[in-house]
Parts: structure tokens; sequence; C-alpha cells
């Protein structure tokens, strides 16, 4: 019996010890970012057996074979599609900021995708504005009404434009949702998600998540974009999921949502239909060809003046463009630099470029939520901002709700919106949409918007936070080490 004993537990440990050593190999030689593959280090080694679970079940962007396949297909045809884009495509850099181009030439180079010249924007700032302009395009629209969100939620304006979609159906206009299978998982099971699919409306889980498929796929990789395409000519994209900010997550003491959108006219819209199309055609298994000989995506005409950038991204695809945009982003600012973000746990990449802004004479500002409804992302972003602020960062606590607005504005020249939180997921885990816009006017009026959450918002009490407990400070430094994988 003893022997026995002695057989299993060392059969036991010797397992144990192969798959640490093995899997801390295979960390170490994806060569990911020094943070990340050090706290996959910490995960496998400290907990036998339950950490290389967790490593297998998350550490790896794995979306499936089929995916896998059904993108190597599409590659042809979207090369194509940017070849015909950079003969349309032609902006003149000498009337705008100098360091826009570097920018452009950029994101060109990374995603293959040109900066499109002649749009018309709209900057709509609170979510009644936002639903107004939306359901007003859908009760206008002929052909199409293309709808992509990570959350879909029941209440309140939300079911206007259920009620919208299918007035637009029963015209004869072909709807379609793309919705996150957890971000949306209550809607999908919902009786107004079934009743939208009886009036003609196409819904589609995007990313299907369960035990299972957790066995074959990573499922913590989400389709984080926002995104609309009315008629292939109007687009709107931003931060703001399809909710209804009085309804959504009201008991969680954070207050109502602030978010920003952008409502858009001319060419780059057909950049953003193409968008959707093609990650309809990633989830439903249709060719994407085949998608695109319907004639859903088309040249739109100009419409304006505002030239503006499309940038994708997400596993599999351009995996570290955002990243390094964002990189070049911060350091190209010379005199402002105003950022607004609800969860923010930088890189040390990230976080050093911010400092390094604010020591060469940049007025750097990060607006924040007050509150957040993330725990372990309010400890996470906690730990950072003693280095930021003795750097000369200023860090400002908005308090007039969960500001989840993602926005980047520089020197008053040039921004970004978009879905891309400050945080490792948006980074490198999630499938964002971000727009940059070479547009002085515009960029004028996001930093009114940003200026209005700046007087919302309080700076971080220095002395106070000096003076923060020792378990306040052990939970912050506990979160940072899991930060890399938030």
């Amino acid at each position: 019996m003893d022997k026995m004993y002695w057989i299993l537990t060392s059969a036991i440990f010797f397992a144990d010890l192969a798959i640490r050593i093995g899997l801390s190999l295979r960390v170490v030689m994806r060569k990911k970012a020094a943070p990340v593959t050090l706290a996959w280090l910490v995960v496998i080694l400290l907990l036998p057996f339950f950490g290389a679970i967790i490593y297998l079940l998350f550490g790896e962007n794995r979306l499936g074979e089929r995916r896998a396949k059904r993108a190597a297909a599409g590659v042809p045809l979207i090369l194509r599609w940017a070849e015909s884009l950079q003969q349309r495509a032609f902006t003149d850099w000498n009337t705008l900021n100098p360091e826009c181009e570097p920018i452009h030439r950029q994101i060109d180079a990374a995603i293959k995708i040109p900066t499109m010249p002649d749009n018309r924007l709209l900057l709509i700032e609170n979510s009644e504005d936002f639903f107004g302009h939306l359901i007003g395009d859908i009760d206008q629209a002929q052909t199409t009404c293309f709808l992509e969100f990570y959350i879909w939620s029941n209440g309140g304006a939300a079911d206007l434009v259920c009620q919208a979609l299918i007035r637009a159906c029963k015209r004869g206009v072909r709807c379609r949702l793309l919705l996150d299978s957890l971000g949306s998982k209550v809607f999908l099971r919902s009786s107004q998600c079934r009743e939208l699919e009886a009036q003609g409306v196409e819904v589609i889980e995007c990313l299907p998540a369960g035990l299972f498929r957790a066995l074959f796929v990573r499922v913590d990789l989400r389709n984080h974009r926002k995104i609309i395409s009315i008629d292939g000519c109007i687009g709107y994209t931003g931060s703001q999921n399809l909710v209804d900010p009085k309804f959504f997550k009201q008991d969680q003491d954070v207050g109502e949502w602030i978010d920003i959108m952008v409502r858009i006219e001319g060419p780059v819209v057909e950049i953003m239909t193409a968008s959707f199309l093609y990650d309809w055609a990633m989830e439903s298994g249709e060719r994407l060809d085949d998608l695109n000989k319907r004639g859903e995506t088309y040249p739109v005409p100009p419409a304006g003046d505002i030239p503006v950038q499309l940038a994708p991204s997400g596993p599999g695809f351009a995996e570290d463009a955002i990243h390094n945009l964002l990189l070049t982003t911060i350091y190209a600012a010379r005199k402002e630099l105003i950022l607004t973000t609800p969860y923010f746990v930088p890189d040390n990449a990230i976080l050093a470029a911010l400092k390094s802004a604010a020591q060469r004479g940049v007025n750097v500002t990060i607006i924040v939520p007050e509150k957040n409804d993330s725990k372990l992302v309010h400890y996470a972003s906690r730990a950072r901002y003693g280095e930021l602020v003795e750097a000369g960062v200023q860090v400002m606590a908005f308090s007039g709700g969960l500001l989840h607005a993602k926005t980047i504005s520089v020197d008053n020249d040039f921004c970004l919106i978009g879905s891309v939180n400050l945080d490792m997921r948006s980074f490198w885990l999630n499938f964002e949409m971000t727009l940059f816009i070479y547009n002085k006017k515009f960029t004028n009026a996001l930093h009114d918007i940003q200026q209005n959450y700046l007087a919302a918002s309080s700076p971080l009490d220095e002395e106070a936070f000096k003076k923060r407990s020792f378990h306040e400070r052990f939970l912050e430094n506990t979160a940072l080490l899991v930060g890399p994988l938030l």
C-alpha cells in the first residue's frame, strides 16, 4: 500500500513538474511582452495543475480552425479591395499637422487601410441624441441596416431601435445584427431577440462561448467593436454599446454610463461596411466573395472635408497595430495630450510614453471615472497613479457617472475616437475599432467635450494618495500583477 502511494504521488509530482516546465518554455518561446510573459509564468509556476488549466483556456489566442480557414480564404479579396482604396485615396498632407502623415503611413503599412478624404462627421456626446439620429436613419433606410455591438441590452431607447428595425424589415430593408456572445448574452436569449428574428432581422452570435468550446477556442477573446452601417453610406462608431444608460447596470452604484459616438457620411463608410461584412463572413460561414457580389459595399461619394482613417484591430489581424499606433500618437504630442478611458491598465511601454510626454513639457491629462464597475481594474489603475503624477501627468477622476468614452486629442490638431480602452485586453485580446481623425475643427469640438468632462472631475489628491493604507497598496500591487492578463 505504501509503495502504491509512493508511486502515485511521485507520478503526480513529475507530471506536474513536466507540465510546468513545458508550459513555461512555451510561454517564453512565444516572445510576448515581458509583463505578459512574467504574469503567465507566475500563474503556471505557483498554481499546481490549476495554473496549467488557466493557461490552456486563456493563455493563447485560439480562434478555431474553421474561422482561421475562412479568414485565410478572404485574404486575396481583401488585398484586391485595399489596392482599389489606394487608387481613390488622396489627402493633401501639406495642409495638416506634420505629425499626422507618419501616423497615416503607419496605419497604411500595418493594416493596408489608407486615409479617406472628404467625410462629414457629427460628434454625438449623449445617448439621447445618438438614439434619435440612429432611429431616424433606420426609418429612412432603403437597402441595408448593419449593426455590430459588444453589448445589446433590453430597455428604454434600445427597444425603440428594435421597433425601428422591424419597421425597416417590413419595407424590404435587409437588417443584420452581429452581437458578441458574452456581452449580449441576455439579449440573445430574450423574447425580444426571437421577435426580431421572426420579423426578418438576421441575428448572429459572435464568437460563441461555452464550457465545451473552451476546450478548442479561447473564450475570452471578444468582439468589442461598435459599428453601424445604414445603406452603405451612413456610419456610426465610438464607445457606446446598444444600451440605454438610464436602464443599463443601474444596480452597480457607478451612475449612468457616459459615452461618445460619431455619425459619418463619406468615403470612409465604405471601409466600415466592409469591416462589418468581413466580421459577418467570419461568424456566418458565408463566403466573403458572395457577400461582396451583392453590392452591399461600394465607393461612397464625398460628403465633407474631413480626412479619416479607420484602424480595426484584433487577434490574427495586425495584432500589435493598435498598441503601436497609440505609442506613436502619444509621442507625437508637442503641447497637449488629453485621454479619456474607463479602464486604465497600461503596459510599461504606454506608461513610459505618457511619462516621457509629461517630462518633455506636454500637458498630459488622463480622465478616468471616479467609480468603476471593475474592482480589479480600479486597483490596477491606482497602482500606476503615483509614478504618473510624479512625472507630471494630471490624473482626473470624473464624478458625473461611469465615463466610458475612449478618446484622445493631440495638440488640438488630430484625435482618436473608438472602442479601445487603455488596457492590455484592448491592445491584444479584443476586436476593436478606432477612428483617426485628422481635422482641427473636429478635434476642437472633441476637446470642448473633454473640457466638460474635466469640469466634472477632481484631480488626484497626492497627499491623501500617499497616505493610503498598506491594505490599499497591497490590493493595488496584487491587481497590477495580473494587469497584463486583464
